[in-house]
């Protein structure tokens, strides 16, 4: 089974960074596609950045030029560094992968549980 665990989330002080990380561990037969989503409590989760099969990127506009994904294959981790965090950024960071398992058909979307991200002012 495929899992996904992230971490790296929490507090720091306007201006500040952090580096996410999240661990795909499992039985893997493909890791398509990365990508780092947020979500505030009731809200829909909003896509922040991706790491794409063909290892490019595409980024929200309002992190373009201060956060950058990564994807390290051998180690089966994306990353998300976070620079010049404003407490807009302040939410739950979860991680996304489109990953084909070896038990499973298909590709298929697996997610993580999440890490909470606070920035102060």
């Amino acid at each position: 089974q495929v899992q996904l665990v992230e971490s790296g989330g929490g507090l720091v002080q306007t201006g500040g960074t952090l580096r996410l990380s999240c661990e795909v561990s499992g039985d893997i037969s493909i890791v398509d596609s990365m990508g780092w989503y947020r979500q505030a409590p009731g809200k829909q989760r909003d896509l922040v950045a991706v790491f794409k099969a063909d290892s490019t990127t595409d980024y929200a506009d309002s992190v373009k030029g201060r956060f950058t994904i990564s994807y390290d294959h051998a180690k089966f981790t994306a990353y998300l560094q976070m620079n010049n965090l404003t407490p807009e950024d302040a939410d739950v960071y979860v991680c996304y992968g489109k990953i084909k398992g070896s038990g499973d058909f298909y590709r298929k979307d697996y997610w993580g549980r999440g890490t909470q991200v606070t920035v102060s002012s």
